[in-house]
């Protein structure tokens, strides 16, 4: 069982900045893929940004390329996702998620969700 705490979402203004954290907790989170999705109103859950377990590579989505970061520390069983740049459309609720097996991309190769972190871009 793994246990995930996300933080660090708010209120920005386009081409503002914030930094989420997903603090994991349980078993081991090292040995786990990490991933980081969102839901927007009226959307599906989409993929944002996947990291192995040993941060060496790192996958995002086109939508967020270039302005996005993921990271992470294993000594702190933490998860990083630094978003530069901020547009309306990043307005969501972001999810972090630890990878069971399969796609980095899609929701159901995930096997333990957090509770989400509401992130709202304004103009």
């Amino acid at each position: 069982q793994v246990q995930l705490v996300e933080s660090g979402g708010g209120l920005v203004q386009t081409g503002g900045s914030l930094r989420l954290s997903c603090a994991a907790s349980g078993r081991t989170f090292s040995k786990n893929a990490m991933g980081w999705f969102r839901l927007a109103p009226g959307k599906e859950r989409e993929f944002v940004a996947a990291i192995s377990w040993s941060g060496g590579n790192t996958y995002y989505a086109d939508s967020v390329k270039g302005r996005f970061t993921i990271s992470r520390d294993n000594a702190k069983n933490t998860v990083y996702l630094e978003m530069n740049s901020l547009k309306l459309e990043d307005t969501a609720v972001y999810y972090c998620a630890a990878h069971g097996s399969g796609s980095y991309f899609v929701t159901d190769d995930y096997d333990y969700w957090g509770q989400g972190t509401q992130v709202t871009v304004s103009s």
